[in-house]
């Protein structure tokens, strides 16, 4: 069972003043992991950040969770995977997604417009495949899911069309088909001269979450 944990306190007001809490600390933290790749000062201007992040991150831990954060939701059905991977908004590693979703004559799709710098890198200059691969698997999943309904990847298989340089990017995904418990989606990654790869995957909705 998947630690969804309902916040029964917790009103949408409470939502976006946590998220006006953190949200500034997770952009701060992404861009010292950005400088900290980037950098080339002098020894001694290391010694001393490093002596000034220990301190921060000890004021931090004085009071934490024991585990991961999960997912909430607050009183209101509002949604805080905050510590996601690929979407969260207190998660430093995350690039961070925000993904809409969208209609058209073909039916619903998803989509996300978001930038990679330096610590997606794999080869010199270009996105890791695995960071590539992990942003389709969650944006085909997010295409996959409905509210209150969460599909789960079963396969996913990834086409790597050419290499995708770091910078602006553009993904999206959308339902082909569904079969029971299983969901059928495509998907893709790109920068502005076109798509770099190419996604699609089979969603299972969990035997635990079926009505």
């Amino acid at each position: 069972m998947l630690d969804y944990t309902h916040v029964e306190n917790l009103s949408a007001a409470d939502v976006e003043r946590l998220r006006a809490v953190y949200e500034p600390l997770t952009r701060s933290v992404r861009d010292l992991v950005d400088a900290t790749i980037r950098t080339e000062v002098d020894a001694d201007t290391v010694a001393a950040t490093v002596a000034e992040i220990d301190d921060a991150t000890a004021r931090l831990r004085e009071k934490q969770r024991e585990l991961s954060f999960g997912i909430q939701f607050g009183a209101d059905g509002d949604s805080m995977p905050w510590g996601n991977a690929v979407i969260g908004i207190r998660n430093p590693t995350a690039p961070p997604l925000a993904i809409r979703r969208m209609t058209d004559d073909r039916g619903e799709w998803v989509t996300s417009d978001f930038h990679l710098g330096a610590a997606f890198e794999g080869p010199p200059g270009h996105v890791h495949g695995g960071v590539s691969a992990m942003i389709l698997d969650h944006v085909l999943g997010d295409a996959a899911s409905t509210p209150g309904r969460h599909r789960l990847t079963g396969t996913i298989t990834v086409r790597y069309r050419r290499l995708t340089p770091l910078g602006r990017m553009h993904a999206e995904a959308r339902v082909t088909h569904t079969e029971g418990a299983k969901t059928y989606v495509v998907g893709h990654l790109a920068d502005g001269d076109g798509v770099t790869v190419e996604a699609e995957g089979v969603f299972i909705e969990p035997r635990w979450a079926r009505g």
